[in-house]
């Protein structure tokens, strides 16, 4: 009961099509009665015809009056019909009738029984009876009521059927609205179409498209600011970088050259991370149409080329396993951007001596990218969150912006692409590997 009320208030499709049902309901009950006490009373006018029609067919007939007078046919019945003909003043009949009675159509109550009947006096002067039970009368209306009425109830549960397809219909439109604006990604901020949509919908999508169109200009100011901000220090911080190294050239002390080197490795953090807020703002911007197929092992190759030095420090076991090639169509930029930082992510949480592995493989005519790694992992509980800007892991404790994953998430959206992460060994849940799959191929 609790679910019905909550549909109830919920649903504007299901209040409407319960209104229209308590509706047709309420108005068929009152036009099936009515229908039915006229069928009803027609069917017992039609009696009273009938045995008007038999008392003119005795008037017509002198012969049945002879008969009627016959001592030993003074009763007469129908068993079809239930009609019974007696004379009235002779021998008793078939039905007590008393002779006082005035002609015409009389409901008489005869041994505790009900009968319509017909008195009628003849030319010469004898008085007939014509009667009918009246039990037989009703049973006869009610079959004739029935069979007025039945039609018109088969038709309804139809009928019903019939309002709650066309509701269903007329609010498809706006199931289809809700999930075209559903299945939108944070990129996807462009206007609704007004197409087949009902005109009462139109003030809804004007205030929805204004309210998208504004949305959209505060996203793309936010990220112009990013990059903006992010190009503008750029100078300054190469500026003092390369003070920073005439200065340790110059003969200090130790402990100024230490300074000096605590120093140059902040400013050096401060770089890579404006570089990242750089790639960060590309990668949320508009897709690019790529114009040729990449290969991915040439993309493999050039993000090791650029880590492998840093690899190397930590003596890590890098490399690509299998040499499976395969081309797609994504942005050379795009691609090499997302390795890039899955590969340097698993550089910078793999301890010494440790082990990365870079494969592809395809599966249903899509391409999957993996970046396999032999260090702590990623807890469950963590992983939705490791794809937000400047997040950490829990005791993280190696460098870093925590804009690596949030950059493959969002380039991931962009073209098209998925990324997940599970354990690298599932059985003693460590390592990480982060996997694409990418959209097409060819």
């Amino acid at each position: 009961m609790d679910g019905f009320k909550k549909r109830l208030t919920d649903s504007l499709q299901f209040k409407i099509s319960l209104s229209i049902a308590i509706c047709i309901l309420g108005f068929a009950l009152i036009a099936g009665i009515v229908a039915f006490k006229s069928a009803y009373g027609e069917a017992h006018e039609l009696q009273d015809d009938l045995l008007r029609q038999v008392s003119s067919f005795i008037s017509q007939q002198p012969l049945s009056l002879d008969v009627l007078s016959n001592g030993r046919h003074d009763k007469i019945g129908d068993a079809e019909s239930h009609i019974i003909i007696q004379q009235l003043g002779n021998a008793p009949g078939l039905l007590n009738i008393s002779a006082s009675l005035l002609d015409g159509l009389q409901s008489l109550q005869i041994d505790g029984k009900e009968y319509r009947a017909i008195l009628k006096t003849m030319d010469g002067g004898e008085r007939i009876a014509i009667s009918q039970p009246i039990s037989f009368r009703d049973e006869i209306a009610r079959d004739s009521a029935l069979r007025t009425v039945m039609p018109f109830l088969l038709m309804l549960p139809v009928l019903l059927f019939i309002v709650a397809y066309l509701v269903q219909k007329i609010f498809q439109p706006i199931k289809n609205l809700a999930n075209d604006i559903d299945s939108r990604t944070e990129q996807d901020l462009h206007s609704i179409e007004e197409i087949n949509l009902p005109s009462e919908l139109q003030p809804f999508m004007v205030a929805i498209n204004r309210l998208l169109g504004l949305v959209s200009q505060s996203v793309l100011l936010q990220r112009r600011f990013i990059a903006d901000a992010a190009h503008e220090m750029r100078s300054p911080l190469t500026a003092l970088s390369l003070q920073a190294e005439r200065i340790a050239q110059v003969q200090l002390s130790p402990e100024a050259q230490e300074r000096i080197g605590v120093l140059r490795q902040g400013i050096n953090r401060n770089r890579d991370l404006l570089e990242q807020l750089l790639t960060l703002a590309k990668a949320q911007s508009s897709a690019l149409s790529p114009e040729n197929p990449i290969s991915i092992q040439a993309v493999f190759r050039r993000v090791l080329e650029d880590l492998m030095p840093i690899a190397e420090a930590k003596h890590l076991d890098i490399g690509v396993e299998g040499h499976v090639d395969l081309l797609v169509w994504v942005s050379e930029l795009d691609l090499t951007a997302m390795v890039t930082n899955l590969v340097a992510n698993a550089i910078r949480h793999t301890p010494e001596y440790g082990q990365i592995d870079l494969k592809v493989c395809m599966k249903s005519s899509q391409v999957i990218i993996s970046v396999c790694d032999t260090g702590p992992g990623i807890p469950l509980q963590e992983r939705d969150r490791v794809f937000e800007p400047f997040y950490r892991t829990l005791g993280a404790g190696q460098g870093g912006s925590g804009l690596g994953l949030a950059i493959v998430k969002a380039i991931a959206e962009k073209i098209g692409a998925e990324v997940w992460l599970e354990f690298s060994d599932e059985e003693n849940q460590s390592g990480l590997c982060a996997s694409i799959l990418l959209p097409t191929l060819r």
